[in-house]
């Protein structure tokens, strides 16, 4: 590795704290432990203030204009969030979070009246999540709000943020947002509308996590529900008669937890529900992408051919039309300039049973540290249908989510077979020697079965 003034000092101080004797805290006394306990947080805002610079180059390095050459898409991750969340273990929203600021230690372009803020997490007297809880309650310009007043508002939290905690700090941020603005409370109350959200987390001990994040005014409607089905575990009227009497005393005696009572009452409702005829509420079946292409693309200029959606006047390039060729959901028209000459081979694609299979199989994207499910995925060819005359057979097959499938195509990925194993082959330029990285199904019931036959 080379040595440079930068990297030197880095190392120096992770070997100094890496080469002092385990802290045995127990024997401290009370002051020396809160000088402990002050002289760790310093560190830790220290080494914050370098990672998020660290950070902010990831960003910049992987900034959506260089594409498939920019430093996180290619060294094989999604975003420059998702590359510091594998580099750092850390979770999700702490390098989205990481990112974000490390923007404003750098000195945003497009925000300097945060730069208080970004110099303040430099200097080590504001954290990272105090720094983000500022920029996140503050808002940009906008309205009557000119850059002076957010400037001014910014440096004063800034200097509060030394002895404030993050949550703390964003409430006195919308605060000041809601001082020097008045007139945008109602577009801030649009924009927590717009907000709304449901998303799904699968764990790995098999339950399922829903993040449901609620405008105030849905929330009302929904914390009405659950305040029915828990008050009484949690201090609502115990004075009641009546049917509600027998209600609240059936809550009170009820065997299970609060919080499981109200998982079962919302599942109740959703099954209540789900009688309504979903057809006329969502809708069936998926769409169907027809791609249309000129009858060169099966000529001798395959690698300048390209192609259209039907519908849209741009046209795509031949590293999507092989990755929107591997799906289920397209049908291939070839162009002549007499009409249609191919509407392509239905056993090209695979089948419902065929996609079954391979999801009961591979689990979801099998390329490495991908946690995206079966049903996210598209299954690819591992031999490319149309430059090796794949077959459409399962064993052939292999579940990718859209993004490492477009990685896969775009970046020369390739994948083999050997019998029941599979492995990933870098491009040259990721690794000279091209060495084979095992892929590992993502299906219990799959790996199972196979410890059951070895």
């Amino acid at each position: 590795m080379t040595s440079t003034p930068v990297l030197e000092p880095l190392r120096a101080a992770l070997a100094a704290l890496e080469g002092a004797p385990a802290l045995t805290l127990r024997d401290l006394s009370d002051d020396d432990f809160a000088e402990a306990t002050r002289l760790t947080s310093a560190l830790l805002r220290a080494a914050q203030a370098r990672s998020a610079a660290v950070a902010g180059e990831v960003a910049y390095r992987s900034r959506p204009e260089l594409g498939s050459v920019g430093l996180a898409h290619r060294l094989g991750h999604r975003t420059p969030e998702a590359m510091i969340r594998a580099v750092t273990g850390s979770t999700t929203k702490e390098a989205f979070t990481a990112v974000r600021v490390g923007r404003l230690v750098a000195t945003d372009p497009e925000r300097p009246w945060l730069d208080p803020v970004g110099a303040a997490v430099a200097d080590g007297t504001l954290t990272v999540s105090g720094a983000d809880a500022i920029s996140t309650g503050l808002g940009g310009l906008g309205g009557a709000v000119d850059e002076a007043s957010l400037a001014g508002a910014a440096a004063t939290l800034a200097t509060a943020g030394a002895d404030l905690d993050a949550d703390t700090l964003q409430r006195l941020a919308r605060q000041a947002r809601d001082d020097i603005d008045e007139a945008g409370i109602g577009d801030r109350e649009a924009a927590r509308f717009a907000r709304r959200s449901l998303t799904v987390n699968r764990q790995s001990d098999g339950m399922v996590k829903l993040i449901w994040l609620l405008d105030p005014e849905s929330a009302a409607t929904v914390l009405e529900v659950y305040d029915r089905a828990t008050s009484p575990r949690r201090g609502g009227p115990r004075f009641v008669s009546g049917p509600n009497k027998d209600h609240a005393d059936r809550i009170t005696a009820d065997p299970r937890s609060t919080a499981q009572i109200a998982s079962d009452t919302f599942v109740h409702l959703i099954d209540a529900g789900s009688t309504v005829d979903d057809s006329q509420l969502l809708g069936s079946g998926g769409p169907v992408i027809r791609i249309l292409t000129p009858s060169s693309i099966n000529g001798s200029n395959e690698e300048d051919s390209h192609g259209f959606i039907e519908g849209q006047p741009d046209p795509i390039g031949s590293d999507t039309l092989e990755r929107l060729a591997c799906t289920g959901a397209t049908t291939r028209v070839t162009i002549t300039d007499t009409g249609p000459l191919d509407v392509g081979r239905e056993q090209r694609l695979f089948t419902r049973k065929q996609r079954i299979a391979l999801a009961a199989r591979d689990g979801g994207c099998m390329w490495p540290g991908c946690d995206r499910p079966a049903s996210w995925t598209e299954a690819h060819h591992i031999d490319h249908w149309k430059d090796d005359h794949g077959s459409t057979d399962i064993n052939d097959g292999i579940l990718l989510c859209t993004f490492d499938h477009l990685t896969l195509h775009n970046n020369k990925w390739k994948i083999i077979r050997h019998g029941t194993t599979y492995g990933l082959i870098p491009p040259p330029d990721i690794d000279p020697h091209q060495t084979a990285i095992q892929l590992h199904s993502k299906s219990r019931a799959w790996t199972e079965a196979q410890r059951t036959v070895a």
